[in-house]
């Protein structure tokens, strides 16, 4: 029994037959499924059991499975992942104040200058609890600057603005409002005094506190 063509669905007979594709077709019906060229046995091409020329051949990608349930829903878990981490390292950037210029080279330097005041004013306390005092070396440019300091301002009272964490192991925390007391400026945009309500003392932004004298 001769086959039907499986394009026009018309019986094929063996002289006018071509067998391709699991399919039987009348030489005229294979053709591309675009074009309607007529094809042969040497220049189709076939995809999906239908024959196609060079030209009209589909190129598959990975963009026919990208809306599926499934991707749909990774995708959505993506964003929403995306969108956490957004808010998590806003509201971290948010607490870390400075921190976020802590490594530009005028940072470092007054980071530095930071450290030496503070190990001058440990050796500081510590000679005078054991008695003998502490006089910081002259040609050390920052011992020279706490020096004016001290002599220039003396005792003031600062009031907080904004709060404020500590970065450093030798910055002090303070909230709005709370009174900086020995408030003494020790390089551009920074000074050293004490929080009253903790008894704490450390380094602390400038523009965060204001003057009550």
């Amino acid at each position: 029994m001769n086959p039907p063509c499986a394009r026009c669905g018309k019986i094929v007979y063996p002289t006018e037959k071509v067998s391709c594709l699991d399919k039987n077709w009348h030489k005229g019906c294979f053709h591309c499924e675009v074009c309607k060229m007529t094809l042969n046995m040497k220049n189709y091409k076939g995809y999906d059991k239908k024959p196609y020329c060079n030209a009209h051949y589909p190129k598959t990608s990975f963009t026919i499975v990208a809306d599926t349930p499934e991707n749909l829903r990774l995708r959505q878990q993506s964003e929403l992942q995306s969108q956490v981490k957004y808010k998590k390292d806003f509201e971290e950037s948010k607490g870390r104040g400075f921190s976020m210029v802590s490594d530009t080279p005028e940072m470092q330097r007054l980071r530095r200058t930071q450290e030496q005041i503070s190990n001058a004013k440990y050796h500081e306390d510590f000679e005078r609890a054991r008695g003998r005092g502490f006089t910081p070396g002259l040609d050390d440019p920052s011992m020279e600057r706490y020096q004016r300091a001290n002599q220039m301002m003396g005792e003031r009272v600062y009031r907080a603005l904004y709060d404020y964490a500590a970065q450093d192991h030798d910055e002090v925390s303070f909230r709005d409002g709370d009174v900086i007391i020995n408030a003494q400026p020790i390089d551009e945009g920074w000074m050293y005094g004490t929080v009253q309500r903790t008894g704490k003392s450390g380094m602390l932004p400038a523009n965060y506190v204001e003057c009550c004298n």
